[in-house]
């Protein structure tokens, strides 16, 4: 699966977080989280798992992390997935 364009999925709130993903050559992942000291590791291996199992190899995904919980940053992974590929 390819990122073919830029998008965006989730919000701002407490508790959510943004994923902002755009095509690229390599694959890199950016993370700012106000856990992040904390929770920066398994934040990063929970968004390598989705893209793994879509099989994204390229691509900046770019995550703004207000103390999400496993099961939204993987929903937000693929809405942002799918909007991405779509088309």
């Amino acid at each position: 699966m390819d990122i073919r364009r830029k998008v965006q999925a989730g919000t701002m709130q407490s508790s959510d977080l943004m994923i902002f993903l755009e095509p690229a050559d390599t694959l890199s992942i950016e993370i700012e989280s106000t856990v992040k000291k904390q929770f920066e590791h398994l934040i990063r291996a929970r968004i390598e798992a989705v893209l793994e199992r879509h099989g994204v190899k390229t691509g900046t995904v770019r995550v703004t992390d207000r103390g999400a919980l496993d099961y939204a940053i993987e929903a937000r992974m693929e809405t942002a997935l799918g909007r991405a590929t779509e088309g």
